[in-house]
């Protein structure tokens, strides 16, 4: 296995990157407030539908309920729909820029990934999505999970360049 020294790190291709915007505008934060309203009314959504309950979270992974899987399931197919529609239509940002959509790569990395994932949402009762809707809904214990999730972020882009491609 061989390791990116600083150079190759920073001259990385486009297309090794994992986040890039290349849109050219600049707003204020003001033009952000839409956001955080969209973001309020999304974890208003997550407590009344009952996908931030660690119960449901529970039934999901003890296969006692479809109510998670049907969620789920939804949310998919949603967002396979709204992809097939971004590329058959051409659709373009709210500014007129357009979505580009990278095609993605599979490594074993991905199951290994997806294993401590699951493993982590059966034990704590929280996936990084709802995190912010459970403390607001006043389980505040999940702080735990969510400085957890940072210190896993941290030591994953800090160990990045070093683990197999």
């Amino acid at each position: 296995m061989r390791h990116r020294t600083n150079t190759e790190r920073e001259l990385k291709p486009e297309s090794d990157k994992i986040c890039v915007n290349k849109s050219p505008l600049q707003q204020n934060w003001r033009h952000n407030l839409k956001y955080m309203i969209i973001g309020i009314f999304f974890g208003i959504i997550f407590v009344k539908s009952e996908v931030v309950s660690w119960f449901r979270i529970q039934e999901m992974f003890r296969l006692q309920s479809f109510h998670m899987y049907g969620i789920i399931g939804s949310a998919i197919l949603v967002g396979m729909v709204s992809i097939w529609l971004i590329k058959k239509f051409n659709i373009r940002t709210i500014s007129g820029e357009p979505i580009t959509i990278a095609p993605k790569t599979f490594n074993k990395g991905q199951i290994y990934g997806g294993l401590i994932f699951g493993f982590g949402w059966a034990i704590t009762g929280a996936c990084p999505g709802p995190l912010f809707a459970q403390i607001g809904a006043g389980a505040t214990v999940i702080s735990v999970t969510l400085l957890s999730a940072i210190a896993g972020t941290w030591v994953y882009g800090h160990f990045r360049d070093k683990l197999p491609h």
